[in-house]
């Protein structure tokens, strides 16, 4: 295997653990609500803190060093990442562990854009998007194996053996970074002014709202999923590792969808129908339980369609605006974290003051809003 292969999927295997750090606690919720003496819609602001963190600390990271070797901004990544795992295990309260989720979602943040930026260096010129996505990929893989086994785990032991683990092996993977990957030149810097100018555009204002309604309605539900499949739909604790694996998995099949149906039947089918199935199958799973033979097919279809909206909103971004790709990309990032931030919110206030069953009607109220801006937007 050519070295520059090796060295990729290493920082594929890295950005998956800093992933599970992420998604892990929408699996582990109602554990860690339970340990902190909070209530589950309380713990869910965790999700809030992360989202928010990542979306206006990565950016203001990434300006900052723009100039700054990339080994070098892996390693300080991965440091500050290490720092805020530390505190998840070892400082005490709900306070401190809010504090920490914050600190990990700027070192996950910084990672993750920095790996992408090496990947593409280390690749030659005609495997350069090869190498992102296989970046992009390890840190999908993060939901699709890391959060259910994070489940089984907690459900075993601990729900903070998992960030032992996660850890112990981050620390591995600073030693590995630096002794592997070469020093990397820091790119120019892109002026936020320029950034925020592209906001002022309609059909790019537009297009980011469909994001954040997306993800939004999205957010609401998956923020309480574990609480949501025990309480409301009934299942048992196995059967709720098992959704939650079947939901990661049919998360990459639907990304996969996704982009085949771009090319197929276009970004405008393929958003409106995507999402419009995405709403349905959230209100249908407020409707059922105590049958997994039908809740677990329920959850495959949500992930499938909910999933299949992301390629080609990044790819309708990138259509929009072609010589400033690299902004649109970052813009929709920072939508994807905002909206995460939103639902984990909404959903935080709706379980509170009604039923986590209604946390279903609401997120595919989200998600309707973002079907009906995108139809619009392409109507016009």
């Amino acid at each position: 295997m050519k070295q520059h292969v090796w060295k990729i999927y290493m920082l594929a295997l890295v950005s998956f653990l800093v992933g599970t750090s992420e998604f892990i606690i929408a699996g582990i919720l109602d554990k860690v609500a339970e340990d902190a003496g909070v209530s589950v819609s309380a713990a869910g602001q965790l999700i809030t803190v992360f989202s928010l963190a990542y979306a206006i600390g990565t950016p203001i990271v990434m300006a900052a060093t723009a100039r700054m070797d990339r080994r070098k901004l892996l390693l300080y990544s991965l440091g500050f990442f290490i720092v805020g795992n530390a505190a998840t295990l070892l400082l005490p309260g709900f306070g401190f562990l809010m504090v920490s989720r914050a600190i990990l979602a700027i070192g996950t943040g910084a990672f993750v854009v920095t790996a992408l930026t090496v990947a593409s260096k280390l690749a030659p010129a005609d495997r350069q998007a090869g190498a992102i996505a296989t970046v992009i990929t390890g840190f999908s893989t993060a939901l699709i194996v890391g959060v259910p086994v994070g489940r089984v785990v907690a459900a075993a032991y601990d729900w903070k053996m998992t960030f032992w683990g996660i850890g112990i092996l981050s620390l591995l993977a600073m030693f590995a970074i630096a002794k592997t990957i070469p020093q990397t030149e820091g790119d120019e810097p892109i002026p936020l002014g320029r950034q925020i100018a592209m906001l002022r555009q309609p059909k790019i204002a537009i297009a980011l709202g469909v994001t954040f309604f997306w993800i939004m309605g999205y957010s609401v539900v998956y923020t309480y999923i574990s609480p949501f499949l025990l309480d409301v739909s009934g299942l048992s604790e196995s059967e709720v590792s098992i959704g939650l694996f079947a939901f990661g998995l049919a998360s990459l099949v639907g990304s996969k969808i996704g982009g085949f149906s771009t090319d197929r039947v276009g970004v405008a089918r393929t958003l409106v129908i995507g999402m419009s199935v995405h709403a349905l199958s959230l209100v249908r799973l407020s409707t059922v339980s105590g049958s997994a033979a039908i809740v677990l097919p329920l959850l495959i279809v949500w992930s499938l369609s909910a999933w299949s909206s992301g390629p080609t909103q990044q790819f309708n971004l990138i259509s929009l605006a072609p010589a400033a790709s690299g902004i649109m990309l970052s813009l929709n990032t920072s939508a994807v974290q905002f909206g995460m931030a939103a639902g984990a919110g909404i959903g935080g206030v709706v379980a509170e003051g009604s039923s986590l069953s209604a946390i279903a009607w609401i997120g595919a109220a989200g998600v309707a809003v973002a079907a009906a801006a995108a139809a619009a937007s392409f109507g016009g």
